[in-house]
């Protein structure tokens, strides 16, 4: 099979392209490095001879009009993301993240099959509302509270895609699924989402430990039960043309009792300091898995500890300090 990854050097990109060369396939990875990492872990990937890395902005009709078509496999994984990202520059959010679809739109040809990445950020303003129940299925309204608040401009160019390509696909001709992802976490995610910012003030030592958004709840998916999700999806016929929730369903959690898994891991006992959660966050995020469940037969086989050990040795490892 011959895998086109696009933003294929960033965090679940990598992790889906080891696993695509474990199981034999050829892999393409493109990506312009702004947030994809050109580091050790690439370098071995691009070693395999199964595997292409090309450098290419894919805003850019320059780059799409460089790349061969006839793929078995294509996955979007390109975006902005991290709320850091999205609150200092939503403009740029938006650009990087419909240009990037709609190029692809264009571009692909009938018969083709494409994952597009999505999140669960395209309906956490009717979670705060109150009007979609949690654990939230895939046929709650999508809501976004307020379009002009900063951080929901990854959630609007979401959105966006998420219409573009399941009304295109139908028009065009090529197949597509839908993945919302929630609260994907592991190894190699960089330094600005939850898990590792915990790992990384434990090990440089904060006495007080701060935890934002202490009496928060989410539920985390490690990134190889994501990859697994997506596989099956992209070889499951009947998960063409839906939409479809990927995460972790069985261990919701406590920020604050996550704050004290991630210490216990560390082996370090400082003292908590509970704060206020960032503006605009969701307090309680969790999918319900059943669509997911019935087209795949999907499971979750990575345990909250389990991953958060690993995530944590590998920050530890890389000297990420």
């Amino acid at each position: 099979m011959r895998a086109l990854l696009l933003g294929g050097a960033g965090f679940i990109g990598l992790h889906l392209a080891r696993r695509l060369v474990a199981d034999g396939h050829q892999v393409t990875i493109v990506d312009d490095f702004s947030r994809g990492r050109d580091d050790a872990d690439l370098d071995r990937l691009r070693a395999d001879p199964a595997v292409r890395v090309v450098s290419g902005d894919l805003t850019s009709p320059d780059t799409w009009a460089a790349l061969p078509t006839g793929w078995d496999q294509i996955y979007l994984l390109a975006a902005v993301v991290g709320v850091r990202n999205v609150e200092q520059d939503p403009a740029r959010v938006i650009r990087v993240n419909t240009l990037s679809a709609l190029h692809l739109l264009d571009w692909v040809a009938p018969g083709e099959r494409v994952f597009f990445a999505s999140t669960s950020e395209v309906y956490a303003g009717g979670v705060t509302a109150g009007v979609v129940p949690v654990p939230t299925s895939e046929a709650v309204p999508a809501m976004i509270s307020d379009v002009a608040a900063p951080r929901f401009a990854y959630a609007a160019s979401k959105l966006l895609g998420e219409a573009a390509f399941l009304h295109t696909a139908r028009a065009k001709g090529f197949e597509t699924v839908v993945g919302r992802f929630h609260n994907v976490y592991g190894p190699r995610m960089g330094a600005d989402h939850v898990i590792p910012e915990m790992s990384l003030r434990a090990l440089r030592g904060a006495d007080p430990f701060p935890v934002p958004g202490a009496d928060q709840y989410r539920a985390f998916c490690h990134v190889d039960d994501a990859v697994e999700a997506m596989l099956r999806l992209m070889a499951t016929p009947a998960a063409t043309g839906q939409l479809v929730h990927i995460g972790n369903d069985r261990e919701e959690t406590n920020i604050g009792d996550l704050a004290k898994l991630v210490l216990r891991v560390a082996g370090v006992s400082p003292a908590i300091a509970p704060g206020s959660a960032p503006p605009g966050s969701v307090a309680r995020r969790c999918p319900d898995l059943s669509r997911l469940r019935e087209l795949t037969g999907y499971e979750p086989g990575v345990s909250l500890e389990e991953g958060v050990r690993s995530t944590f040795a590998w920050y530890r490892e890389h000297g990420w300090t």
